[in-house]
Order: structure tokens, then sequence, then C-alpha cells
């Protein structure tokens, strides 16, 4: 028989355990998923709603700047010296660019961009403040460029088309030396301005009244905060904050008088500085060669700067200020000025002037500018007034030696040399006051008395620079009211009345003494048709026909030393060796509104050649003559 077992049957309780448990098992684990993900959703959403609502508004919402408006410029009869125009620029936003190498080689194909412009966006890339923040590549568009820009628009997102107004000067080269200019921030300026404050702005003033009113020039920025897309594009304006746009300045500069200057100095290297006596005010301050100051506002190529920057004629170079020069003969006036208030001469203490000085066991000859080798020359007696008109050397090297170096410095001191007296051209030298003490220091020698005879003619080791000699004739003009020379006539509080006079030891002058060499002076010009050529030095040149009585002192400078036994020969020089030329004054003497320096580099004597420059610009500033009374001045202009 067969054994057949028994069926078994299936057990349904125990699979019904089985799958309870299996399901609470589940049930719990999602439970606990659950629970987290509520947790975590109440931790997003409540806990942290203020960060993340903000990190979704950093995607979605933007501040950006808004750069000032910078103040204008104007001259004292209301001419634009400074300005601002709309500009085209071309920015890129990198953030929003997929291939920025890609993007600037497309560009580089369509555009006139150089290796310059690219090496330059980068820089401004390092330099900018915030993530999102265009950057600029190429400056002043076209309308050519920006129609080419246009047609391939739609593949380049994250470039745009900007406008912005930017530095503009009406007057170009002019006024340059004058007024100063902006230039772009490089990274010397981003790590010393404000960063907040120069948010957005791509321009400082670097030098001149630009620079030195910056502060007031600049204005406040502004800001506006956008909503944008996923582009970047802006969708709309949430909130502003305008900028406060930069104040406005007016300068005693006079435009007309400026080219009057420009022009009577033609195409020679010199400068003119006018003063306005009672104000210190800058009336004209030319100086010659010189550029464009536009060409630096978006950049200058490397090609036109290092012509600039290598010319010979050094056109960057503000020889008004920076220029530092021995006076030559435009000194004797306040050298006499020492002596009659040392009481080491009186108005009438004379010497005999046979054409030559000598030291006591001395063989050296210290020369009158008249000296011949054939013996020739000197101006027999003479007294202050004739040394003055006459400009006598001799003269002066006995004057100076009788009142020392000592006392002369002090005197020179108060007349502004050796010191920087200009409130507001922050270019401005001091020259040097050569002192006993200066030449041990920087040289290691002791002062001799033939230093002593150079600096009694204005040469030797003395340095003045143009403006603080016409700083100088503006004291006597004013008879000893020294107001330091300024730029600003209003529109800025960086300087004040206040600090302008230093009149204190010039007190000790009297007023006798002011009028007797404000009247040597005088006869410089206009004194003629004397008996042994005893005229004035400049009369010849200036004073015949001049419809306005006129203070004046000329100057030569030597640049190159003569030895003993020789006379200046102009024609067996170089011309860049020849004299310095000087002329110095102001009109009309008994209420002067104008004092001038005068220096024409190289020019040759200060009568013949920078007389009748100084001439030109009192004529236009006195008598509304465009180029002076002097024609044969303007039809020439070419440098001697």
């Amino acid at each position: 028989t067969l054994m057949v077992e028994p069926l078994a049957l299936k057990d349904h309780t125990g699979e019904n355990e089985i799958f309870l448990q299996r399901m609470l098992i589940c049930s719990s684990i999602l439970g606990v998923l659950a629970l987290f993900l509520l947790a975590r959703f109440f931790y997003l959403q409540v806990v942290q709603f203020d960060v993340h609502s903000t990190l979704s508004d950093k995607n979605r919402i933007q501040v950006q700047p808004l750069p000032p408006i910078r103040g204008l410029i104007y001259d004292r009869n209301g001419e634009l010296l400074a300005d601002n125009l709309p500009s085209f620029n071309l920015t890129i936003t990198p953030e929003r660019v997929d291939d920025l190498e890609k993007t600037l080689s497309h560009l580089g194909s369509h555009l006139n961009l150089t290796g310059e412009d690219i090496v330059g966006f980068r820089n401004r890339i390092k330099r900018r403040q915030r993530p999102f923040e265009p950057v600029p590549l190429l400056f002043k568009l076209t309308q050519e460029e920006i129609a080419r820009f246009s047609v391939e628009r739609h593949a380049l997102p994250g470039v745009e088309v900007e406008a912005k107004l930017i530095r503009n000067y009406p007057k170009g080269d002019s006024v340059v030396h004058a007024v100063g200019s902006v230039r772009r921030i490089n990274e010397i300026d981003a790590r010393r301005l404000d960063k907040v404050a120069y948010s957005g702005t791509d321009h400082v003033g670097k030098i001149g009244v630009e620079k030195f009113y910056e502060q007031d020039l600049h204005g406040t920025v502004g800001y506006q905060q956008v909503e944008i897309n996923a582009q970047g594009k802006i969708m709309k304006v949430l909130e502003s904050n305008l900028p406060s746009r930069g104040k406005d300045l007016v300068l005693h500069l006079d435009s007309s008088l400026q080219a009057a200057a420009s022009r009577a100095l033609g195409d020679r290297r010199g400068t003119i500085v006018a003063i306005e006596p009672k104000t210190g005010g800058i009336l004209a301050l030319v100086s010659k060669p010189a550029y464009d100051p536009n060409l630096f506002v978006t950049g200058i190529d490397h090609k036109t700067y290092a012509e600039l920057r290598d010319s010979e004629d050094v056109p960057l170079f503000n020889r008004a200020v920076q220029g530092q020069y021995e006076p030559g003969s435009t000194l004797k006036p306040i050298i006499g000025i020492a002596g009659l208030v040392t009481e080491v001469i009186n108005p009438s203490s004379t010497i005999h002037d046979p054409g030559w000085f000598k030291l006591p066991d001395s063989d050296r000859l210290y020369r009158d500018w008249n000296w011949r080798i054939s013996g020739e020359g000197g101006h027999g007696e003479v007294n202050l007034d004739k040394a003055i008109y006459r400009s006598c050397n001799v003269y002066f090297y006995d004057l100076a030696l009788k009142i020392g170096i000592d006392r002369l410095d002090d005197y020179f001191s108060l007349f502004g040399f050796g010191l920087n007296t200009a409130l507001d051209l922050p270019e401005a030298r001091t020259g040097l006051l050569p002192t006993r003490n200066w030449k041990l220091s920087a040289r290691g020698e002791s002062w001799y008395p033939g230093d002593t005879l150079n600096i009694g003619i204005g040469q030797g080791d003395m340095l003045v620079t143009p403006l603080q000699l016409a700083t100088a004739v503006t004291v006597i003009a004013n008879r000893g009211e020294w107001i330091a020379p300024r730029m600003l006539k209003s529109g800025s509080e960086l300087i004040s009345q206040s600090s302008a006079t230093k009149s204190d030891s010039l007190d000790r002058i009297p007023d006798s003494v002011w009028s007797l060499m404000i009247q040597a002076m005088e006869k410089v010009v206009h004194r003629g048709n004397q008996e042994f050529g005893e005229n004035g030095t400049a009369w010849a040149y200036i004073g015949q026909d001049i419809e306005y009585r006129m203070a004046g002192k000329s100057g030569t400078a030597q640049v190159v030393g003569i030895k003993q036994g020789e006379e200046y020969d102009a024609e067996g020089l170089e011309e860049r060796q020849r004299k310095h030329a000087w002329f110095v004054g102001f009109a009309p003497v008994e209420s002067p509104t104008i004092a001038l320096a005068v220096l024409i580099e190289n020019g040759g004597g200060g009568s013949e050649v920078a007389a009748p420059v100084a001439r030109a610009v009192l004529d236009h500033h006195l008598l509304g003559v465009k180029t002076g009374s002097l024609q044969a001045l303007a039809a020439g202009g070419e440098r001697l």
C-alpha cells in the first residue's frame, strides 16, 4: 500500500501577523520621514524665512549705484571751461555672459577692439565694487559702431550700450594747465578713494582745479533698487535715491585774456601768469606747449601718450607752477627794497659802474650786461633809480654784498620765494631759496661772497616759479598787501579769505619805499628820448606808444655759463642753450588791475622778447585789443 502524506493547510493567521508587522514598520518609517520633511519645511519656511526671503530677493532684486553729475567749471564771465557731454559706452556684465572670451572675440570681429581695450577692461573688472556691475569695454561709440552692435545684440547677452555723461573741455589745450583735468580711475586711485562714494564713477580729478576741488565737483552717489528677470534684464524700479550733483565752480580766470596770452606766446615755449592784485585771483595761466585734456578723459592710447611724454618740448609739464628758473634781473626791485629798508643805501647813494665788479683780492670779473671785451660798457654814476630802469648789474653786485645773504633771504621770503603760497594749485612747487645752511647741507660747502653776488642779479642757485614771480610783483603793485594767488572765485568753502592774507612782516616796509621802487619800475617802460642812451630798458620795445602807465622789469637768465674773457654770443649757441627771457609788470600804475610775469624759454633778452608779450596781454586787458598793439608779435609767434 502507498503511504500518503497529509495536506499542509495555509496559516492565514500567521501571514496576517507578518503582514501587519511589516506594514507597521513601513508606516513608522514613512511617518518618521514625513515628520522629518514637516520639520524641515517648518525650519525653512518659518525659522529661516527671513534668510531665504533675502536670498530670493538678491536673485530677483539688485541695488545699483547712480553716479552723480560732476559740477561744471566757469570762468569769471560765465564761459564754460569744463562741462559734461553724453557718451555711449559699450559695457559687459561678466556674470550674465556664458563665455566671456568668446564674447570678446565676437565683439572684436565687429568693432574696432584693440588689445589695449581688452587689458583695460580686465583691469576694470578687478576694480569694480560689486558683482553684476556693468564694466565699460569701449567708450564714446560712434553711430556706426552702435548700429553694428545692434545687429549682433541678440547673440550677445550681458552686453549693452550705456549712455553716460563724460567730462568735456570746450577750450581744449588753451586752458588745460589752468583748469587741470579728470582721468579714469586706476588701481592706485581705487585704493585711496571711498568705494561707496565712487560707486559707478569712472573718473576722478587728477590735476589742477579738477583735483583740488574734487570733493565739491564730484557730488554724492545715489542708488536705485530694481527687479530683474532670470536673464538679468531690469523689469521695474522698486525704489530710488537720486544722486546729488556736484557743485559748480566759478574761477577768476578770464577766458578772453587766456586766449590773448596764448596768442601772444605763439609757438614759443614759455608761460604767462596774470593776477588781479586786489583779489589774488589768477586771470590767466598759460603754459606752452600744451595738450588737449579731452584725450585723457576716456583713456589715451599708448602711442599718443608716448608722443606727449617723450616730446622734447614737454607739453605735459606745467611751466607756470612747476617750472623752476633763475629769475634774473626781475629780482632787483626786491633787493633794492631790502637795501632801503635795512638802510644799507638811501635813494641818493651812488656807485661808479665801469662795466664790471671785483671782490677784494680776486681777479674774477663780475660783469654788467653791457660789458665788452674791448673795455666798453658800464653805466657811470648810478643810484638806485637808475640801477632799476637801466638794470645795472654792478650796482646790485655791490648792494647784495652789503646787505648779505642772511638779510636777503629774509626779504625774499617776505615776497613768497622758497614757499608754496598758492591756495588751490596742487602742483605748485616751492622753487629754491638758497641759504648758508642749505648749501652746507646740500653740497657740504660754505657760503662764499661770490654766491651772494650771483644772487644779487637773480642768478646762481636761486630758482623761482613764474607763479611766484607774478605773486611777488603783485605785492609791489599792492604796496605791501599780500594776497595769496588763487583760481577759485566762488563755489567752494575749501579756501577762505582769512587764509589769503599774509602781510605781517611786510609792514616794516614804509610807503615811501614802495613809491620809490614803483616809480623806478615805471621808468623801465616810459623813460625815453634821453641823452647818452639812458632810456628805460623796455622803452624802445613797448613804451613809445603805450596808452596807459605801466611799471615793469625785464630780466634774462643764463642757461649755460660764459667763460671769463668771453662775450655772450646767442648766434653761436644752440637754441636751447640761449638765455631765458623774463618780464614782470603791472598796470595801471595808480590803481593796478593786473600784474603779470612772462617767461619765454631760450628767448634771449627780456626787454626785446618778453616785454612785447606782456604788453600784448596788458593791451587786451586794459584796452580790449585782441593781440595787443604789437601786430608784428602776433604775425610771427616763431620760436627764437
